[in-house]
């Protein structure tokens, strides 16, 4: 580093400087240093042959500074510190109501990690910024040529650090350091990454604590506010840029060095330099004709690329092969300051001081062109514009402005007056009991701690303070904070709001379609839509947007509030919520995926089935969406057959009850319309097989649940007949039962109810078996646990719901208190956790089994426990006849019948006449003859 010269218009100021760091800090070493360098900073930047204004974002004194310098130098072109990509959007600020936002947005990602996406980049404007009235100056001044020059949105993620060997991380804030949003305003930006000029804030903790405990300020906002925005609000031009960089030296030498933010912020000035200089002589301008606006951070640097002069080589880096989408977005101070890490209410607080310093100083601010809201181009008192003469030569302005004691502003009592009528009329609009009284004690109050902090005026901040002393006396839900409103009272309400003309042509295009609803889709109020298909059948496109606009957008911005639209099922009557001017962020956004809001969802529902994450429930959700709100047979065939795939690709069971769910009611949606598709016969085929493969696995497995096995059961028995119709072998279930042998409780009650519904266990045995369990008294404890199985039985196997109730009823009736009261909470949890849907089943099945009043309970028998009745004795009979002898004559029939139905014993012997039969049998072939007769006649009329 060169050593410090005394000469130049600063070289007194050096010196004194230099001076005062040896009779303070005892040697003339780093402090000496630090504070030569900033002179020598302000120095080289102002020497530089291309103007350089340096300004700080969303700071009133550097819009006024600004609106002075544009009407005095009239430049030619404007250089501003700005994504270069983002230019071709700055004329669409014609047509919205700031603030917006400039967003850049990126869903699919080519050249960046996966988990980054979507990327998101927004640059808020607001009228009270030095970069909004350069934008207005060169877009409504012919002539005037405006060069964004900062590295792209590309870049901005390029650049962001990204370790090796570690896990990326999804940036978050990007260049700042982002606030957590708060609030529906707040959220405005979203998780997008904040891009701004001028980030003015100390870098160093220690130092920014260190200026907030001495100024007697919580805030660095406030601070910022009380010593740099009053004084530099009514500052000369050289006079406001050598403090702006004085203090931008400042913040870079007094920051930890070799950070990464200090290297990203070197490469945005070494690209800002190249590209201004690649643009110069290009086009061959005049560099006194130049101003290049940008934030008094980096107006400071020190990079080899700085100047005009400077011949360093920078080569900037291609970008990636991701594709970005631009447009507009609303923003709002509460978003600003959330994203921005600002103090809440300090964007209010600046835009309300910039509407009073416009009005004092009488400057005509530039605006653009049909700009919606504030006042019109060109009005308002006008002061004469100077014309533009020679460069004069830098003069020390920064000596006296440091050894001048601060200006002494005098208590302005109307204001502050209107300030606390204002805020009480507020409070008590939003549910505070106040009166006039409090408006008397909070102007008290406001002067009372301004007095307290070294102030002669009260500020926003110390009104706002006083305001919530004096007014916030008790916290009710429901009211709005004091705070709150006195941010309202300066405009912190204020959200901007894009133009349809700016609109993508998705977001224009819903503008169109929902236009015979008759209403302000731009109000960010929530209107109510009343849909009657029956008597207005033109509106049914109208209802068919909505619906896809809610499965698209948050569920706030379109919200039925009657009717619902299901696999077979539309409302004739529908009532809607609608917000679109509350959401046009998530409708703009929407926009950059494709032109109309069908395509958008196509290509939606083919991500998902298509993504690392799909699933064959994903899938089968995806064609449920695509069947309700997309009139496609192609795309529901592609869907299902893609769920197909995922199903046949599956290695675990954890969706097996949302596959169940979703298949039931898409096949009973197609019987019902038609036959069914091709995909939902592969579909079932491809799952009965693949869930007999797993099943065996499944009931060892410990991280399958007892739900999930269950379901896989449900499916191969409830869609068993359509799958052995499609060619299907029940022989592999068979196997499956069999090859399972689950060690957990639960399990193995599905496994009997499996073997049950196969035939291979009966009922008889089944119920002899909990009979067994209850009797054990080591497995008593475990028992709810069988119950639990048996409960989700009820799946695959309904018809098992009489026997469940037989089973717990008796575990109530047999085991003593001592043991089922610590066994009750088990079961009720149990039950709870594996089977809610399924308790509802057992209800009804109860309450069919046990008897509807008090008084029959008494003499009520439970069905399992009452006795069988006795078989009625054999009464002998003769029977004798040609069918006798016919049959004794050819007994091999009746032998094979025998065989069959495991008959024991033998043939009479010869000469026997007498058989025993039946009373019952006897008694019903007397009652009926006529089959008998009928025989008999058959038989006699054969020859024999």
């Amino acid at each position: 580093m060169t050593a410090p010269t005394t000469a130049g218009p600063f070289g007194a100021l050096r010196e004194q400087l230099t001076a005062a760091a040896s009779a303070f800090a005892g040697s003339s070493g780093a402090v000496a240093e630090i504070l030569a360098g900033m002179v020598d900073d302000v120095d080289r930047a102002l020497a530089e042959e291309l103007e350089i204004f340096p300004v700080c974002h969303h700071s009133p004194s550097s819009a006024l500074a600004m609106v002075r310098r544009l009407r005095a130098k009239q430049p030619k072109v404007i250089y501003l510190e700005l994504c270069e990509d983002l230019q071709p959007l700055l004329g669409e600020l014609r047509n919205c109501r700031l603030p917006v936002a400039v967003q850049a947005f990126a869903s699919e990602l080519d050249g960046f990690p996966a988990d980054w996406g979507p990327l998101s980049v927004v640059a808020p404007i607001t009228e009270a910024s030095a970069e909004y009235q350069a934008i207005a100056y060169a877009l409504e001044t012919p002539g005037v040529e405006l060069v964004l020059v900062d590295r792209s949105t590309d870049h901005v993620f390029q650049w962001l650090p990204r370790p090796p060997g570690t896990v990326d991380e999804a940036p978050s804030g990007g260049d700042v350091e982002a606030a957590a949003p708060a609030g529906e305003e707040a959220a405005l930006h979203g998780d997008a990454v904040g891009v701004e000029i001028g980030d003015l804030r100390p870098r160093f903790a220690e130092l920014e604590a260190y200026l907030l405990h001495h100024g007697k300020v919580r805030h660095w906002s406030e601070w910022w506010d009380q010593y740099v925005e009053q004084p530099l609000a009514d500052a000369d031009h050289d006079t406001y840029r050598q403090v702006m960089v004085l203090i931008g030296s400042l913040f870079r030498r007094l920051r930890p060095a070799g950070s990464e933010r200090q290297d990203r912020d070197e490469d945005r000035e070494r690209h800002m330099w190249t590209r201004m200089r690649q643009h110069l002589a290009a086009s061959g301008a005049d560099p006194a004709d130049c101003l290049y606006v940008c934030g008094a951070f980096h107006a400071a640097s020190r990079v080899e690329q700085f100047g005009l002069a400077a011949d360093a080589p920078f080569e900037v880096g291609p970008r990636t092969g991701t594709r970005w989408h631009y447009g507009l977005i609303p923003s709002s101070h509460s978003a600003i300051e959330a994203q921005f890490g600002l103090a809440p209410g300090s964007v209010s607080i600046a835009a309300a001081t910039w509407t009073k310093a416009v009005a004092r100083t009488g400057l005509s601010p530039f605006r653009l062109e049909g700009q919606r809201g504030g006042r019109t181009r060109g009005s308002g008192r006008r002061r004469a514009t100077p014309a533009p003469g020679p460069a004069a030569e830098v003069a020390d302005r920064l000596s006296g402005y440091l050894a001048a004691p601060p200006v002494a502003q005098g208590l302005d009592e109307a204001e502050l007056r209107g300030w606390c009528v204002d805020i009480v009329r507020l409070a008590r609009r939003n549910g505070y009991l106040a009166s006039t009284a409090d408006a008397i004690a909070v102007f008290e109050t406001s002067i009372l701690l301004a007095g307290l902090r070294n102030r002669a005026r009260p500020t926003p901040y110390d009104f706002a303070d006083a305001a919530v002393t004096c007014i916030e006396k008790d916290v009710v839900p429901g009211r709005r904070d004091v705070r709150r409103l006195c941010e309202i009272l300066f405009g912190g309400d204020r959200v901007g709001q894009v133009g349809y003309e700016a609109l993508p042509p998705l977001a224009r295009d819903v503008h169109d379609r929902l236009g015979p609803l008759g209403l302000d889709l731009e109000k960010r109020t929530i209107q109510r839509a009343l849909v009657d298909l029956r008597a207005n059948p033109e509106l049914v496109p109208c209802s068919d947007l909505l619906w896809r606009l809610r499965h698209l957008l948050p569920r706030d911005a379109v919200r039925p509030i009657m009717g619902e639209r299901r696999l077979g099922h539309r409302s004739i009557q529908e009532s809607w919520d609608l917000a679109l001017g509350r959401s046009q962020r998530a409708l703009i956004e929407l926009g950059y995926e494709g032109v109309t809001v069908e395509q958008v969802l196509e290509q939606r529902l083919r991500r998902a089935v298509r993504g690392p994450n799909a699933t064959a429930s994903v899938a089968l959700e995806a064609v449920e969406d695509a069947i309700r709100l997309l009139d496609s047979p192609r795309l529901v065939d592609e869907l299902g057959t893609r769920a197909v795939e995922l199903l046949a690709a599956e290695r675990t069971v954890d969706d097996a009850p949302e596959v169940l769910r979703r298949i039931r009611r898409l096949l009973a949606h197609h019987r019902a319309t038609g036959p069914l598709p091709a995909w939902c016969e592969a579909f079932v085929t491809t799952g009965y097989a693949h869930y007999c493969t797993l099943l065996p696995s499944a009931f060892l497995d410990e991280e399958s649940g007892v739900r999930q096995v269950g379901a896989m059961l449900g499916f191969l028995f409830s869609m068993e007949s359509l799958a052995l119709s499609l060619g299907c072998d029940r022989s592999q279930l068979e196997l499956a039962v069999a090859q399972s042998h689950p060690e957990v409780p639960a399990k193995v009650a599905l496994l009997w109810a499996a073997r049950h519904q196969l035939g291979l266990l009966p009922l008889a045995e089944l119920r002899e078996r909990c009979a067994a369990l209850l009797a054990n008294p080591l497995v008593v404890p475990a028992f709810p646990q069988y119950l639990s199985g048996f409960v989700q039985a009820l799946e695959p196997v309904p018809g098992l719901a009489p026997f469940v109730v037989e089973v717990m009823s008796s575990a109530f009736a047999r085991l003593p208190d001592p043991v089922l009261l610590p066994w009750l909470p088990t079961l009720i949890t149990t039950l709870r956790e594996h089977g809610a849907e399924l308790v509802p089943l057992l209800v009804r099945e109860a309450g069919r089994t046990f008897p509807g009043s008090l008084a029959a309970l008494d003499a009520w028998v439970p069905p399992w426990s009452a006795s069988a009745a006795p078989p009625a004795p054999a009464v002998p009979a003769v029977v004798s006849g040609p069918v006798s002898s016919l049959l004794a004559a050819h007994p091999q029939s009746v032998d094979a019948v025998a065989a069959l139905l495991g008959c024991d014993g033998g043939w009479r012997e010869p000469g026997a006449t007498a058989t025993v039969v039946p009373a019952g049998l006897t008694a019903l072939l007397a009652a009926h003859p006529e089959t008998v007769d009928a025989v008999a006649d058959l038989l006699a009329a054969t020859p024999r």
